[in-house]
């Protein structure tokens, strides 16, 4: 695949309530169990958490992905923050939040502000970095290097497989704007390691970086307290 290209993704161009925002929304639930990424980002998180465990979840959306990684892990007691420009939780995600023994609320911040001002232990994307340019992509890492202990991302990997499999999702019932978005996701995506080399201090960190098959791409960084 060629270098990254970044294009505008159609839903993020549409009012939260648009009908075709709101049918896109629940077809991405659908592609995130074709990914099984809330499988994927559970693995590694599970060795990070403990009672007590603040957790940013960056580009948050409608908080379904994180209720996922949250059930796969069933680790209560952990603070949760759930940050998005334009949040779109409902009541009923966070009692399942509560349910599960998770305290979460709402942070409606851009990601690189919330990091700016507020320390995490853990921080958690899903499909949220490859919308970033190379310049905040690198200023995020940097903030996250110094605010988080760990940081945890699934990303859309950029492969021809990939690429093939995000022109099909018609198939599945996808609408006009997740197809359109899926593609462009793709060639904005991530692929050997490309996230590594932005990590800004390497010295202390232990980092991961690799296909999570069949079309996710893994991130973790850890740091080791000498």
């Amino acid at each position: 695949m060629q270098a990254r290209l970044l294009e505008p993704e159609w839903l993020y161009e549409l009012p939260p309530q648009d009908p075709r925002a709101v049918r896109s929304r629940a077809d991405l639930r659908r592609v995130n169990w074709v990914m099984a990424n809330a499988r994927v980002l559970a693995k590694p998180l599970a060795e990070e958490l403990t009672p007590g465990t603040r957790i940013a979840d960056l580009g948050s959306g409608d908080g379904s992905l994180m209720l996922g990684v949250a059930r796969a892990l069933r680790c209560p007691g952990m603070e949760l923050t759930l940050v998005d420009r334009a949040p779109i939780i409902s009541d009923a995600t966070l009692a399942a939040f509560g349910e599960l023994g998770w305290k979460a609320r709402i942070a409606a911040s851009d990601a690189l502000e919330f990091i700016s001002h507020e320390r995490q232990d853990v921080i958690v994307a899903n499909l949220f970095l490859h919308h970033l340019d190379d310049a905040s992509l690198s200023r995020l890492f940097a903030l996250a290097a110094q605010r988080c202990r760990a940081l945890a991302a699934c990303e859309p990997r950029r492969s021809g497989l990939a690429l093939g499999a995000s022109h099909l999702l018609g198939f599945i019932g996808c609408n006009d704007v997740t197809r359109h978005d899926a593609v462009v996701s793709v060639r904005a995506g991530f692929r050997d390691d490309e996230l590594s080399r932005m990590w800004p201090t390497p010295a202390g960190w232990k980092l991961i970086e690799r296909a999570a098959p069949p079309f996710s791409h893994l991130f973790v960084a850890r740091h080791h307290a000498p």
